[in-house]
């Protein structure tokens, strides 16, 4: 049987996952990849919740302040150095503005945060600002309005009223008719409103090693949605849209994992927003021949190995 070995000056490669949640397969997913690498290493859970079923997954479970408390980021920070951290991924939207510009004090321990940078986080979580971002770089969006342009314009309907800043599928609310959407108009909060698109929507997980660089990617198409993520879906093969995937992880310098999405119009790919973090449908991504965790663990560790081309597998699962 082959020994397990470190990474960097046989340090092991520890990976902390903040807001655990419900990520049991990606703790899982994890959890071979030590194996098949033959590394050492411990996996480190953190949430506010005890009864999070993915910290029982994990080799150390830990509870921590809630990300919008003044001690969250000091609690990280002290973790990654006492528990000698080497990768740091956060899985929850709201947390990474935050841990982005906070990342070089997360480097600084000598962790990796595995988190886009501040200004890049900025633009992520502002859906105005994403439209704006993939129409400067060519990418193909649906059409939008703002929601003051929206009450003047003649919106063709059904439609999509959505809140400038949110995640999960929270105050989402499809138009029918000019009634409708001045009543969502005046409830949900700094509102974009968007053209409806028959669809299918298709995520794409796209793993970044290199700040900025794409090194693996697989699109899926949704089949079913729980809470805002996928709970149900199948791989797909598109080289626009991974190219235009390439192109915006480029611009955003991302790190590590992210997932961008977009609807079809036809045949032709929209795109809608960025989430950068690992999508809750990246087992599928997994499975489909992405290895995310191999990867990002060999990559920590500084052993060479292949990586997976984009939209590796894709199609069929």
């Amino acid at each position: 049987m082959e020994t397990p070995s470190g990474g960097a000056a046989g340090r092991p490669v520890n990976v902390l996952f903040t807001s655990v949640g419900r990520r049991v397969e990606l703790v899982r997913a994890f959890r071979r990849a030590y194996a098949e690498l033959h590394l050492e290493g411990e996996i480190i859970g953190v949430d506010v919740d005890p009864l999070a079923p993915a910290l029982r997954e994990c080799d150390e479970a830990l509870m921590v302040p809630r990300g919008n408390e003044p001690h969250y980021l000091s609690t990280l920070v002290e973790l990654c150095s006492q528990r000698r951290v080497a990768l740091l991924f956060p899985l929850i939207d709201p947390e990474i503005p935050l841990l982005a510009h906070h990342r070089d004090e997360l480097d600084a321990t000598g962790a990796r945060a595995m988190v886009i940078p501040g200004e890049a986080a900025r633009i992520t979580a502002d859906k105005l600002a994403t439209a704006e971002l993939f129409e400067r770089l060519g990418v193909p969006v649906p059409v939008w309005w703002t929601g003051d342009r929206a009450r003047q314009a003649d919106v063709p309907f059904p439609a999509f009223v959505k809140p400038r800043f949110g995640s999960a599928g929270v105050d989402v609310h499809a138009v029918a008719d000019a009634e409708e959407l001045a009543f969502w108009l005046a409830r949900v909060p700094e509102p974009i409103v968007q053209e409806h698109l028959a669809g299918p929507e298709v995520t794409t997980d796209v793993l970044c090693l290199q700040d900025g660089e794409a090194a693996a990617a697989v699109s899926r198409r949704r089949l079913e949605v729980r809470t805002g993520e996928v709970s149900k879906g199948v791989t797909v093969h598109d080289e626009r849209i991974l190219e235009h995937c390439t192109r915006i992880a480029r611009e955003l310098r991302a790190r590590g994992p992210i997932t961008i999405q977009c609807l079809m119009a036809g045949d032709e790919p929209r795109f809608t927003e960025v989430n950068p973090r690992f999508g809750g449908g990246v087992p599928l991504a997994i499975a489909a021949g992405m290895h995310a965790p191999q990867c990002l663990l060999a990559h920590s560790a500084g052993m060479d190995g292949e990586r997976p081309p984009l939209g590796a597998d894709a199609g069929g699962l």
